[in-house]
């Protein structure tokens, strides 16, 4: 689980960097657990672009993971750690008692041979998946589920981690990735641990090819349009906005606009807001 570089025998591999892929076991995936992937590419029903900068991209198949982990009090032993095109983190195989296999996330430090089970009363180690309420103070989850039987659905990403830092009535507390802390459901499953492949945010692409290989187009910036192209086109040579802030292709504002609804339901569930993003500055991306 480190990362390699190399010599720079180009401009591109002076930057690169990628993933060793020591903790992979298994280069093939479970045939039973894949499915076709159909990218739209930014298309809609008419072939029209209403997505900007996507397209391209290696082909994929998708690998069907256990999000849910409600095979209860059956245990599972992991056969494989495999790598999986759709996300950064990692993923395990499991062969269950009664032959049934599943993928689910693989948490850092989950050894292959090691036997993982989800119940309400399940031992507090790496891979287990419990209630909220059953998982003691200051432990680190992941796979989180914001309403229960519906699979987790948040800290799923690679190295992610939530702290359970406080129980009272029929929430359970959490502090998420991003510094926000939430009340969630005790009767919501997660599983114990960090999600695996810890040092994905250490990865330098390196080029433009490799960010079209994952099917993204060069983002353009609006201030090197036309004004036919966008609002923030135009002038000469490095001219301003030209308004009181930057806006979308279509007139709306952007770049640190809040745009969740005020009224919200689940916004009562919220004790403290995530951390602020840092300020862009003038060098910072536009839209």
């Amino acid at each position: 689980m480190g990362t390699r570089s190399f010599r720079p025998y180009t401009p591109s591999t002076r930057q690169v960097t990628i993933s060793d892929f020591s903790e992979i076991t298994k280069s093939e995936p479970e045939k039973s657990l894949t499915k076709n992937k159909h990218r739209k590419k930014g298309r809609n029903n008419r072939g029209v672009i209403t997505s900007r900068f996507r397209g391209g991209g290696h082909k994929k198949l998708y690998r069907i993971i256990d999000f849910k982990r409600d095979k209860l009090n059956v245990p599972a032993k992991v056969a494989a750690i495999e790598y999986d095109p759709n996300r950064n983190a990692r993923i395990a195989l499991l062969y269950y008692q009664d032959g049934e296999k599943r993928y689910i996330l693989h948490p850092n430090g989950l050894k292959v041979g090691t036997t993982v089970i989800a119940g309400v009363d399940s031992p507090f180690e790496v891979g287990n998946a419990l209630p909220l309420y059953k998982i003691p103070l200051g432990t680190g989850v992941h796979n989180v589920e914001l309403s229960p039987g519906k699979g987790g659905q948040i800290v799923r990403a690679a190295g992610a981690t939530a702290q359970v830092v406080a129980k009272e009535g029929d929430y359970v507390t959490l502090k998420l990735p991003s510094g926000e802390v939430r009340m969630i459901r005790r009767e919501c499953y997660a599983t114990i641990g960090q999600v695996g492949n810890i040092d994905a945010r250490n990865l330098s692409l390196g080029k433009a090819g490799r960010t079209r290989w994952k099917g993204r187009r060069s983002h353009v910036r609006g201030s090197v349009m036309n004004p036919v192209d966008h609002p923030h086109g135009g002038g000469e040579g490095r001219a301003p906005i030209g308004r009181s802030g930057p806006v979308t292709p279509w007139g709306k504002p952007t770049l640190g606009l809040k745009t969740r609804k005020p009224k919200k339901a689940s916004s009562k569930l919220i004790v403290r807001r995530r951390r602020k993003s840092s300020k862009r500055g003038r060098g910072g991306r536009e839209s």
